[in-house]
């Protein structure tokens, strides 16, 4: 079996996040959007299907990637978000996907290509089963590789993993996952996560560092969802123990809408800390500058090419989950050269010391440390910035690709 390429291959990815903020609830919608452009920038004809804006076009074509949002009156009906009525959209796409796929294969077959299907996370099995039978009920099956990808672990206990290993080819994004697959019954290949070319870009390098005016002796950054599993409270009573030990440690965060920020800033107000809101705009500098809080939380969405600028300025970005498949934001520290202190599950990339500052534990006094690290020892965080960038290299969608490519001619070999 040769090597997939676009003169006799093309891919469907389906999956409920896409690249529309109202189908982006986390990491999968970054990286959906990612390898679907990865993809067409390939040649590669690229189908993303996912549920997204009701009130942009259902079909829109760019190069050789096609969105398609699916199931837009739904959308409609739901408009909080991609998982606002997720059990819905779960059945939609299992009644309509296997029609779409049949005449979508026909097209394809008629071309002598094959057509490769990457579903993602939970919600998709019924729909790719379903799909299944109906390729085998047309004659169709074997003109189709289809790939079933955990990106996380939310709803492992809804699915009938013997029948979806019989059906299709498990892949995960990171040893930890894989193991914790094992535990399913099931052992999925790795092919990790990528990072686009833009999170190494030189730009946020050149501006000026928005941490100077602050005034502080360590300067901390941490971006993620308002959820216990992204280590909240242990960043929290870290910035607390340091500056009761007397370091001038000063703190700009991002979380969400989750209702457990408001456990976040309490938590922050008991250790004695100054917490300010503030809104992202042009002379954020300017804002900074006047503040006195320790934690300064954004409350709006920070442009990329400004948080790469943090990424790269801050003398740490905390990146501390307890729990993470993955860790893209360790990565996309890692490619602006700055010093990511990550925790110690999926982030398969990070090497302690040489790369990162890892966190075994959900002990702050181990956060503490890291951070006295930085504060005490310049060649230790000289040569982590020197590694990252490296590191971050292998990690380009580009180079992700290849890997994928030698995967599913292999997956070919086996007709499944």
């Amino acid at each position: 079996m040769i090597r997939p390429d676009p003169s006799h291959t093309e891919f469907l990815l389906v999956s409920f996040e896409g690249p529309d903020p109202y189908a982006q609830a986390g990491g999968l919608g970054v990286r959906m959007t990612g390898l679907s452009l990865a993809l067409a920038a390939r040649g590669f004809g690229t189908h993303l299907l996912f549920y997204g804006d009701p009130l942009l076009d259902p079909i829109e074509d760019i190069g050789s990637l096609r969105l398609i949002r699916w199931g837009q009156p739904l959308s409609a009906r739901f408009p909080l978000g991609v998982y606002h009525g997720e059990y819905e959209k779960r059945d939609h796409l299992q009644a309509t996907l296997p029609e779409f796929v049949v005449q979508l294969v026909e097209d394809i077959a008629a071309q002598n290509k094959r057509l490769v299907i990457l579903s993602e996370d939970w919600q998709t099995v019924p729909a790719l089963l379903e799909t299944s039978d109906r390729l085998w009920q047309q004659g169709l099956r074997a003109h189709v590789t289809l790939i079933w990808n955990a990106n996380n672990t939310i709803g492992f206990d809804t699915i009938h993993w013997p029948r979806l290993q019989y059906v299709a080819q498990l892949t995960t994004v990171s040893r930890f996952m894989k193991h914790t697959m094992w535990n399913y019954g099931v052992n999925p290949t790795v092919i990790p996560n990528g990072i686009p070319d833009e999170a190494f870009d030189l730009g946020s390098r050149s501006k000026k560092n928005p941490f100077i005016s602050l005034h502080a002796d360590l300067t901390l950054v941490k971006v993620a969802r308002f959820d216990p599993d992204k280590r909240w409270t242990m960043a929290i009573d870290a910035i607390g123990l340091l500056k009761a030990q007397g370091v001038g440690v000063r703190a700009i965060v991002r979380g969400g809408i989750e209702g457990y920020g408001d456990e976040v800033r309490r938590r922050a107000r008991s250790r004695g800390l100054r917490w300010e809101p503030m809104t992202y705009r042009l002379g954020f500098e300017e804002d900074l500058a006047a503040s006195s809080a320790d934690i300064i939380e954004v409350t709006n969405r920070i442009p990329d090419e400004e948080l790469r600028t943090l990424y790269h300025y801050a003398d740490a970005v905390l990146a501390n989950s307890g729990m993470e498949p993955f860790g893209l934001v360790g990565l996309e520290v890692m490619a602006q050269g700055g010093v990511a202190i990550t925790g110690a599950t999926g982030e398969d990339y990070a090497i302690p010391y040489h790369n990162a500052l890892v966190v075994d534990t959900d002990d702050p006094e181990e956060m503490v440390h890291h951070g006295l690290l930085l504060l005490n020892d310049s060649n230790l965080a000289t040569r982590i910035r020197s590694h990252g960038p490296d590191t971050a290299e292998q990690y380009r969608w580009g180079r992700v690709i290849d890997g994928l490519l030698y995967r599913i001619q292999d997956f070919q070999t086996h007709r499944k």
